[in-house]
């Protein structure tokens, strides 16, 4: 007899089916809780409630795993490019040399972006942030390719995934160009991935880019490590928005919003704005510390500990062998870089941290590799936007495709005011 949760309400026994994962995680099945006994349950932030099924990617916050389809994301970053990451979450396997080539080749030349959409950038002031940007021009995007956008259709599925796969990172440098006031640079096919995303961003017309190998890798593994996280905020967003059956854009623009939150993709820039404050503040970082420590304090340190992750973080594991390879090898000297230094030192030998596992997380990292390499902070949660794609993509087509999905419809419990008359205007 297959294994079974009981509820007793009202002296009534319910019983509800246990589902196990095949990382041996269980989750009783209530689906049928309000049919059969009107009640709802209560979970705020769904921090106890599972969504979905899904085979993309298995996370343990209490050990720290992190695997997308079942490979360890240390092994991906150490042997594995951006875009065979991006081929393994969408189609769930590790291409073979025939299929990423012709997968490459495919984004490779859909890359441009259609002459009149560079106008849309004409319209934006050059304060505008990139993220506003980006959302919007996914939407955009959609009005473009008319002929794509069935959701049911495979064949129109895979053209707007390879159009997304292609055009983020054009429109993100074009987006910071728009920023620089620079001309936009077009991208060029001789280059891969990473390399064309760099030389659309830093290439000028009166000097040409140096592509620099050791930057490439660093920012390849960067955006491998940020390419899924489960079921985290932005893509549930895109998961929630695409179980209306809306087309891919859109969801995905949906996903870019959730993910410009500061307690989201915007958490690295919050790190490098932090930095900064106490870099204004005359540098001591011991000051800023016991300010962290202090309960009455409203200060908060941020890039340190994570929601899921109780243990360290394992793309921070990563993240911190590049960063300390990449900053010896810039010789970068930047006094806010050696305030993240000394606030690392603290936090992985402090008591009061090493206790509370608040360790650096991918944010403190990130955002000091960023800075590094010379991306201006509100081009960090961009940078984001550009790894996490394929997840969102894969997530979104996992949904499409299951037989399961229903359109996203959380109840509520009501405490507004009961029924009332209605009285008119001139005896209020």
């Amino acid at each position: 007899m297959s294994e079974v949760a009981k509820l007793i309400l009202d002296g009534k026994t319910y019983e509800f089916p246990i589902i196990e994962g095949t990382e041996n995680e269980k989750a009783i099945d209530i689906s049928a809780l309000r049919n059969q006994t009107g009640y709802i349950t209560m979970d705020n932030g769904f921090l106890s409630t599972g969504s979905t099924k899904s085979s993309i990617t298995y996370l343990d916050g209490q050990k720290g795993i992190l695997r997308y389809r079942g490979y360890n994301l240390e092994d991906l970053c150490e042997n594995s490019t951006f875009l065979e990451v991006a081929y393994l979450l969408i189609n769930g396997e590790l291409p073979k040399q025939d299929e990423f080539d012709a997968f490459s080749t495919r984004i490779s030349r859909h890359t441009l972006l259609n002459e009149d959409f560079r106008k849309y950038y004409d319209v934006w002031p050059k304060t505008a942030h990139p993220m506003g940007l980006m959302s919007s021009a996914l939407t955009g995007m959609s009005s473009f390719y008319r002929s794509s956008l069935d959701p049911h259709d495979p064949a129109q599925v895979e053209k707007s995934m390879i159009r997304i796969l292609a055009k983020v990172p054009t429109l993100a440098s074009y987006a910071y160009k728009k920023f620089k006031g620079q001309p936009f640079v077009y991208p060029q096919n001789k280059y891969n991935y990473v390399e064309n995303f760099l030389n659309m961003m830093f290439s000028l017309p009166m000097e040409e880019y140096q592509i620099d190998q050791d930057v490439v890798d660093v920012l390849n593994k960067l955006l491998i490590i940020h390419a899924d996280h489960e079921q985290n905020c932005s893509t549930s967003t895109g998961r929630f928005i695409g179980s209306s059956h809306a087309n891919l854009f859109t969801s995905i623009s949906g996903s870019i919003s959730a993910l410009w939150g500061p307690l989201h993709g915007g958490a690295n820039q919050s790190v490098l704005e932090m930095l900064e404050a106490i870099h204004r503040d005359g540098g001591d970082v011991s000051k800023y510390v016991k300010k962290a420590k202090d309960k009455s304090d409203p200060f908060r340190l941020m890039g340190f500990g994570h929601r899921v992750y109780k243990s360290f973080d394992p793309r921070a594991k990563i993240l911190k062998n590049s960063c300390d390879k990449i900053l010896k090898k810039l010789n970068v000297h930047d006094p806010l870089l050696d305030i993240a230094k000394k606030l690392e030192k603290i936090a992985l030998e402090d008591e009061y941290f090493v206790e509370r596992n608040l360790y650096p997380n991918v944010d403190f990292y990130s955002g000091i590799i960023y800075k590094a390499l010379g991306f201006p902070v509100n081009m960090f949660t961009v940078l984001f936007t550009m790894g996490r794609a394929p997840g969102w993509i894969a997530h979104w087509k996992e949904m499409i495709e299951s037989p399961e999905t229903k359109i996203c419809r959380p109840r509520q419990v009501y405490t507004g005011a009961t029924e009332r008359k209605y009285i008119n205007i001139n005896k209020r």
